[in-house]
């Protein structure tokens, strides 16, 4: 029998401080129906049986490698290492998780905060808890095409698509509206999950089989210990090159992404500083957008039918509604909320009036 303990966003996402007695999780075994209670009544029921864990996608993320050149499998290290640059956090805080590599020689990371999930299983582990797999809920969704699930109060996305993600109903059109094909809506078969779903108890969280017969293990550690006999040199040697190889493959990445760069004294910090230098202008413009999301444009029926980000003028972004009437109180609220909004180009279309707004970029 399958025994499954889902973890709510709400309980273990949107806080440092988690009460692990009272957290609202789901719990259900096999073709059963999901049933909310609390984590300390979930463990009571669940003691003796081997659970899956499924963490809401809130606590992760999940990111894709550049195809990787050669046909050996890549080391755990080496994967890290590429996709250092799209990460914010120290890569000794984060635990990562590999996927199976795709017909483009591409690899899937899924990656969490190392000491949350430590002191999580740890948690688990006190209340008598048994869990022989970590999975997140926006990776279960079925891989034949683009789609999504509304559970536990916002959308899970993902499938065929390049991300996975956990979004608001703003925050789906938003992301439907970058898309190049149409998202159906399916469920997760629990009975049939994704072969290629990451498993995050690898590495130093990797489960631990007990109960070998003594016998064995000695002949393992005899085992290892001739093979670390004889390929020390060849080992260090291997790395040695994996590092050099690893390093000039960085140094050819900035240099495509940062051409201006044409002196690399100090690869680790000119790439922080160019890093830095990006997020802050991005985060200020996807916060201006958000801000327009939510005071403005999230009040009213509004439909955005395109956005894109100009830099020599803003965000634009063209806009359908009802009526000229309520084309001009999104003007008025434009101005209650004090952005720098336009609207334009304002024409009937049948019963619908389409419309451009601009955001100015006055940074």
């Amino acid at each position: 029998m399958n025994s499954w303990l889902y973890l709510t966003a709400k309980g273990f996402a949107h806080s440092v401080e988690i009460d692990y007695d009272n957290a609202p999780v789901f719990v259900w075994h096999d073709a059963q129906s999901p049933t909310e209670t609390s984590l300390s009544e979930a463990a009571a029921g669940l003691k003796g049986r081997s659970v899956a864990l499924v963490l809401p996608m809130e606590m992760c993320s999940w990111v894709l490698t550049e195809p990787w050149p050669g046909k050996r499998r890549p080391t755990a290290q080496a994967l890290v290492f590429a996709v250092e640059d799209q990460l914010a956090d120290d890569l000794d805080e984060l635990h990562f998780a590999v996927g199976p590599v795709d017909t483009q020689q591409r690899y899937p990371l899924l990656i969490t905060h190392k000491q949350r999930f430590r002191t999580l299983l740890c948690q688990l582990h006190e209340r008598g808890l048994t869990i022989v797999s970590a999975q997140v809920d926006a990776d279960l969704l079925p891989r034949d095409q683009a789609c999504m699930q509304w559970w536990c109060g916002r959308w899970l996305v993902g499938g065929t698509l390049e991300f996975r993600l956990a979004v608001s109903l703003v925050g789906l059109e938003l992301v439907k509206s970058g898309l190049p094909t149409a998202l159906t809506a399916r469920k997760i078969d629990w009975d049939a999950l994704p072969e290629d779903a990451i498993n995050l108890l690898q590495g130093e969280f990797r489960r631990q089989v007990r109960g070998w017969p003594w016998r064995r293990l000695r002949v393992m550690a005899l085992l290892m210990f001739t093979l670390a006999l004889g390929f020390t040199h060849l080992r260090s040697s291997f790395l040695e090159g994996e590092a050099a190889r690893i390093y000039v493959m960085s140094e050819e990445r900035f240099k495509t992404l940062y051409p201006a760069q044409t002196r690399i004294v100090d690869l680790s910090a000119q790439l922080k500083a160019m890093q830095q230098r990006a997020t802050g202008a991005q985060g200020g413009h996807m916060a201006r957008l958000l801000q327009l999301t939510e005071q403005v444009i999230g009040a009213s029926s509004v439909e955005v039918q395109h956005m894109e980000w100009r830099a020599s003028i803003g965000w634009v972004l063209n806009l359908t509604v009802g009526s000229f009437a309520q084309l001009e109180q999104l003007r008025e609220r434009g101005v209650q909320s004090a952005l720098p909004i336009t609207l334009g180009n304002a024409s009937q279309q049948g019963s619908r009036v389409q419309a451009m707004l601009t955001l100015r970029d006055e940074s």
